[in-house]
């Protein structure tokens, strides 16, 4: 974290993301959601996963790798997780993007301060110990179709959907 680039914390230059997962019941039997959060935009990219390990993370980055493709390094320049085991693998599953990772300092939320507040929009949704298997993929995906076009003082009253979209566009010319 001490390594973070300056121009993270700024928030003026797109794709710095922070990553997250949300557990319903700590049971360990449940799916996880897992959040990721851009900086600038507060555009929220988030997918239901099998369980909060390292397999699964590693499995949903190497989705948005191809969903992404050529463009993946450019949308995402840096990762900032916390040092939840489940990131153990994020290291050797970008090594072939141009993307960087940082973890936070132990018990230090605030260093993630965006996906920690982007998590509580969620919790809106689906309250804490409620299982996230109950939520369907759909379900889930209307969720934060509905966070990510809630417009935001913060972005002169745009929604994240429509900044994020203007930084896509900038990326491909």
């Amino acid at each position: 974290m001490d390594n973070r680039p300056a121009a993270v914390q700024k928030r003026k230059q797109f794709g710095h993301w922070e990553i997250d997962t949300s557990v319903g019941k700590k049971s360990g039997e449940d799916d996880v959601l897992l959040t990721l959060v851009e900086r600038k935009t507060r555009d929220t990219i988030s997918q239901k996963i099998d369980g909060k390990d390292p397999d699964s993370v590693d499995y949903a980055i190497k989705r948005l790798i191809d969903q992404f493709g050529s463009l993946f390094g450019r949308v995402f320049k840096t990762i900032t997780a916390d040092n939840g085991s489940e990131f153990s693998g994020l290291v050797n599953s970008l090594k072939e993007q141009n993307t960087h990772v940082y973890y936070t300092h132990p018990y230090a939320a605030w260093e993630r301060p965006t996906n920690e507040r982007n998590n509580g929009m969620i919790r809106r949704f689906i309250p804490k110990g409620r299982p996230i298997e109950n939520y369907s993929r759909t379900f889930i995906h209307q969720m934060i179709q509905a966070i990510d076009h809630l417009p935001r003082k913060i972005l002169n009253y745009r929604t994240p959907a429509e900044v994020f979209k203007m930084e896509l566009q900038k990326l491909a010319q």
